[in-house]
């Protein structure tokens, strides 16, 4: 028996060329601002249209778990909540969980400074990071690619105990970061907009760095220890200092809509066995376990 398939306007989109042409040969900057404020439109007719749109390209778009489902907008549904539990998180010391919920893409060891994007697609943490200390601090570590699907949760969690003091946030661009484009445009990661957080550890041989990566649509990052939205419109300070100590799970920001995560981790990690390119985790999930804790108390956490 074979598999039923996709409708044609679906198949046109996913053909590579044309959805190439359709995501990153269009004004991304334009687009994203004008779906900033489209998706925040509370009419009920707008957002039950849109939502049908949405599921005719993202089927797999579940709502079940959502905290609430009274949803005002379209940027209701992307920055959706969950039931509590929905995310078990993984209450080992030692271990790195997913900070939100991704497909693993590029991962394992850095050659020097050197990570991967895509096959043949090598980028330098000095490009990515825009900081010598934390580009020293990673050399020869672990990095690994986590990918939000647009229908995905959108928000982000601690992997670990840990404060943030300092985010880094270095405006770029907003192109796509679906593998197509991935396998297409050099150093995609270091020309787009994104956050750089430094995640200090209560254990000092271990080290522990977060980037969030904005793409199309969805240029705007939320920090809960920010005042304000990191986006297209921001015109504050690059570095901007902060002071939030969390727990394994607390919830750390979300995308407005989906986008990626690069983790970067130096110490004596090794990543878990669930992690495989193309693997869908959870957040709350192992990621990397360490031999030794990684904080003197660990804050037991079971639900974000």
């Amino acid at each position: 028996m074979t598999a039923a398939r996709p409708p044609l306007l679906q198949r046109l989109i996913l053909q590579e060329d044309l959805n190439f042409l359709l995501t990153n040969r269009i004004p991304r900057r334009w687009l994203t601002l004008l779906m900033g404020r489209f998706s925040r439109v509370e009419v009920g007719w707008i957002r039950a249209l849109s939502l049908r749109l949405w599921r005719t390209f993202s089927p797999d778009l579940d709502l079940a778990e959502a905290k609430h489902r009274d949803f005002k907008s379209l940027h209701d549904v992307f920055i959706r909540q969950l039931k509590d539990g929905a995310r078990p998180i993984d209450p080992d010391p030692r271990v790195v969980c997913s900070p939100c919920d991704a497909i693993v893409g590029a991962h394992g060891r850095l050659d020097g400074i050197e990570a991967i994007q895509a096959k043949g697609f090598p980028y330098t943490l000095r490009d990515l990071l825009g900081d010598d200390a934390l580009v020293e601090r990673h050399r020869g570590g672990r990095f690994v690619t986590l990918r939000l699907r647009s229908s995905m949760y959108h928000r982000f969690h601690a992997p670990c105990d840990g404060a943030l003091t300092r985010v880094n946030y270095i405006s770029g661009d907003t192109w796509n970061v679906n593998p197509i484009a991935l396998r297409r445009v050099e150093k995609l990661f270091c020309k787009n907009e994104r956050a750089v957080l430094d995640v200090q550890l209560g254990s000092p041989e271990h080290a522990l760095t977060l980037v969030p990566v904005a793409a199309i649509l969805v240029a705007s990052i939320k920090l809960h220890c920010l005042p304000h939205d990191l986006d297209l419109r921001y015109r504050g300070a690059n570095v901007i200092p902060c002071r939030a100590d969390f727990g394994k799970g607390d919830e750390l920001g979300y995308f407005q809509h989906g986008s990626t995560i690069l983790l970067f981790a130096t110490g004596d990690f090794d990543f878990c066995p669930n992690v495989t390119e193309g693997a869908v985790l959870r957040m709350g999930q192992p990621l990397l376990r360490a031999s030794t804790p990684l904080s003197a108390a660990p804050r037991k956490k079971e639900t974000p």
